[in-house]
Formats: C-alpha cells, structure tokens, sequence
C-alpha cells in the first residue's frame, strides 16, 4: 500500500479523535464568538482543493461579518479582526474547525495549504508546474507554513508545495507537525506583513 493512503486512513482517525478531545475547547469558542460580535461561528470559505476542485474550508470567524470585502491581507491591529478573533487567530485556534474537513475527505493534517478560488490567481492561470501542488489533498498545515509560512511570496509557497510532494514521506510528516507544534507556541509568522503575490514571479 502506498504512503499516501495509508496517510488519508490515519489523517481520520486523529481528525475525529482530535474532534473529540477538543470538542470542550471548541464549544468555548464558539460561545466566545457568538458573545463577542453578530455573525456565524463557523466561517466557511471557497477553497481550491485536490485537482483544483472547489471546497468550502471551514475556520471559527475571526473578522467581523462581511469583512473580507475589504481585502484580503491581514495585518497587525487590523480594525476588521474581532477581539475573540485576535486570540485565536494568534493562537491558531481558529484552524480547528479544518479538522472536520478532514474528516469529509475534503483535506489532509499535512499538505499544500489551499489557497483562495480567486488569490493569488484562479486555477486556470496557475502553469502547468505550479498545479502538481493539486495533485495531494491540500493540508491543515504543510511545509510552506513551516518555512516562512504568511512571510513567503506565492511563488516560494508553491515551490515548498511541490517539493513535499515530491519528497512527502512519514519521517516528514512527523518533521513538519513537529515544527507546527513549535511555531503555535511561538505564535510566529501568523500575520501577513507584506504583500505575497507577485504576478512576474510564476515559475516557469
């Protein structure tokens, strides 16, 4: 059997164990959001998943409803981040929710990162090269996050993407989750400081 299915067989069983364990966490949460501002307690987002094939990722909401028209970038003190919002979101805590996409089938504990139906470019445009990183199923976390992750031009990130995949093993994967754990307790590079999008930067 290959490692990559045996990889999507354990991602479910730690996705629901993780559910449950953390079902009281989640619950406080949500409660949390729905006493800090109006809105839904789950934000769910169009994603670009294995293939290129539409999903909606699910996250708490950390921005006050209808934010994200206003942009895309967060930023240090950014007025659309509810004051819940900036605790889980520098904590991670508003990644949760994912854990249930995995168990949809929709994602992996470790891959490529989905990105955005629209950002930073639609499927259509990525080249050739750029859409192996659809090949896997798109990840909670990956090895783009834990190199850089919200500090690395798209064109870095899907280079990351594609070098796991092609690199992917158990011993990674065990790495990568290793150095997640690291960088939540730090709560390090969380917070897009920069635009990361560079549209004569695709590789070719």
């Amino acid at each position: 059997m290959r490692y990559i299915d045996i990889k999507y067989k354990i991602d479910k069983i730690i996705a629901l164990l993780g559910l449950i364990v953390l079902s009281p966490l989640m619950i406080i949460i949500g409660i949390a959001i729905k006493l800090d501002s109006p809105g839904p307690i789950i934000y769910r987002q169009k994603r670009l998943g294995q293939n290129g094939k539409i999903f909606y990722m699910y996250k708490f909401r950390s921005m006050y409803e209808g934010a994200e028209k206003n942009g895309v970038y967060d930023r240090k003190k950014d007025p659309r981040v509810t004051s819940v919002g900036k605790v889980i979101r520098r904590t991670s805590l508003d990644e949760l929710p994912q854990l249930i996409n995995v168990l949809k089938g929709d994602m992996s504990l470790i891959g490529p990162r989905p990105p955005l139906v629209y950002h930073p470019w639609p499927y259509e445009k990525y080249t050739d090269e750029q859409k192996k990183m659809f090949l896997i199923k798109p990840g909670i976390t990956g090895w783009a996050q834990v190199n850089g992750r919200k500090n690395l031009e798209w064109d870095k990130r899907i280079k990351m993407n594609i070098e796991y995949i092609e690199k992917m093993s158990l011993l990674l994967d065990l790495k990568i989750l290793l150095l997640t754990v690291i960088k939540v307790i730090k709560m390090e590079e969380n917070v897009n400081r920069k635009k990361t999008v560079n549209i004569n930067k695709q590789i070719k």
